[in-house]
């Protein structure tokens, strides 16, 4: 089979896409072109070997804060293809970062995440910043726009907030140590002869990776932990993230937005306490009017008015209460005389020695009247018993037998009670009165009668 050029370049670029697909790659940037379209042409070469690159417009953009030039050292990653109007084979790059950052970045993600496993991060362990600070401390450069931008807002939006200003590097090999003494210093305000600090603030303004990476060192990290003071981390921008900001009770995302968060508004504050002074003047006002209307009350009452004839009527409704306690006494006593001496006449005809001699008088009666029953039925019971014996024995078996009758019972020793029931042979015991006699059945009788 015999391919075009188009279909082999159109094969060719399958291959690659498919087996590639997206990489990062890393080399020096030469031959840099941006055209009016707003898409950047580029050659990304090493000492060995080079390769074309394409970023549109879309992706543009990202390129700020970047030093992309002809020379610069970056790391670009995106889609290997084919340009098969030329049959030359590209990168359409997605992501561009000057070289070193995805180290920095590795190295940012294995601190934040052994900080994060000890609890460094916790909510747990974060403070709530003090509503109306007196006193913040600021670690910053004394030189920057950072601190300049904070001033400005806090002086706007609150005078009268004292900022302690501990100047330190923000930028360099041993900016990370400077600041996280500081941090140690300001919680320590004894130590530095000031008064104490309500909250600290670490900030500096936005720049590349490398910039901010004091920030992330894991000892500034754990100086903003350990602050006894609460710490807001203010470092950057707003698309900035630091592992202070991370390890901090509070991140701003700005210099100034650390300012908005620690101030009030003077004019927001200003008429909220107007709001409050005119309710409060309202309430005393009603509590004050409601006191005035009953204290006029009582005034215009007799006690107030004419205080003697009150005085006089109270006299004399005292005296007439007197004389009706006095009277309603003296009748109660009489009444309650004549009902005790009614009680005494009442227990006297029913004192209880009477009645124990009467209970034991009817109790002897009783038992008399009882014993004498006893007797008439028992005699009774004896007659009956003994008419019933003469009965029974003048009826009973033996009786019989001596007055010359006899009983006849079958080989069973069951009484016979008819002949017809017996049949020749048939053993016999017949009893008399004196003995029994054994016989046997001659005949059997007839059934005719006789």
């Amino acid at each position: 089979m015999v391919l075009s050029v188009g279909a082999l370049t159109r094969r060719i670029r399958e291959l690659l896409e498919k087996g590639l697909g997206e990489v990062w790659v890393e080399g020096e940037v030469s031959n840099f072109r941006k055209q009016a379209s707003g898409h950047v042409y580029f050659t990304l070469k090493d000492a060995s070997s080079q390769l074309a690159c394409v970023l549109f417009a879309g992706q543009a953009a990202q390129l700020r804060g970047i030093k992309f030039s002809d020379g610069a050292q970056v790391q670009i990653f995106g889609q290997i293809t084919v340009y098969e109007a030329r049959g030359n084979y590209q990168i359409i790059v997605r992501k561009v970062q000057e070289r070193g950052v995805g180290a920095l970045q590795a190295k940012f993600e294995e601190l934040k995440q052994r900080l994060a496993k000890e609890g460094v991060f916790d909510a747990e362990r974060k403070r709530p910043l003090p509503k109306f600070p007196r006193r913040i401390g600021v670690v910053t450069s004394p030189t920057g726009a950072a601190i300049r931008d904070f001033l400005h807002v806090l002086d706007r939006r609150q005078r009268g907030i004292a900022v302690v200003i501990f100047p330190v590097r923000v930028q360099g090999k041993g900016a990370a140590a400077e600041i996280a003494a500081a941090i140690r210093e300001l919680g320590d305000a004894a130590g530095l002869g000031i008064e104490p600090l309500d909250v600290i603030v670490v900030t500096r303004g936005g720049g590349s990776l490398e910039d901010l990476w004091e920030f992330n060192e894991e000892s500034v990290a754990r100086a903003v932990a350990a602050s006894p003071v609460p710490v807001v981390s203010a470092v950057g921008h707003e698309i900035d993230f630091t592992i202070s900001d991370f390890a901090a009770d509070v991140r701003a995302p700005t210099p100034s937005a650390a300012a908005e968060i620690l101030s009030a508004d003077t004019a927001e504050l200003l008429g909220h306490l107007a709001q409050v002074s005119s309710r409060l003047r309202r309430s005393i006002g009603t509590r004050v009017e409601t006191v005035r209307h009953h204290i006029e009350s009582i005034r215009r009452t007799a006690l107030f008015s004419e205080p003697a004839r009150s005085l006089r009527e109270s006299q004399q409704n005292l005296d007439r209460l007197s004389e009706d306690l006095e009277r309603g006494g003296t009748g109660w006593v009489h009444a309650r005389r004549l009902i005790l001496e009614r009680a005494a006449g009442v227990l006297g005809s029913r004192s209880p020695e009477k009645r124990i001699s009467e209970a034991l008088r009817h109790l002897a009666n009783s038992r008399t009247m009882m014993e004498m029953f006893c007797d008439e039925g028992l005699q009774r019971l004896r007659s009956r018993l003994e008419k019933d014996a003469a009965v029974l024995g003048a009826l009973s078996p033996p009786a019989a037998l001596a007055r010359g009758y006899t009983l006849t019972l079958g080989a069973d020793g069951k009484l016979i009670r008819s002949a017809a029931s017996l049949s020749e042979g048939d053993p016999l015991v017949t009893k008399f009165a004196d003995g029994s006699v054994r016989s046997l059945v001659a005949s059997v009788p007839s059934s005719e009668p006789v």
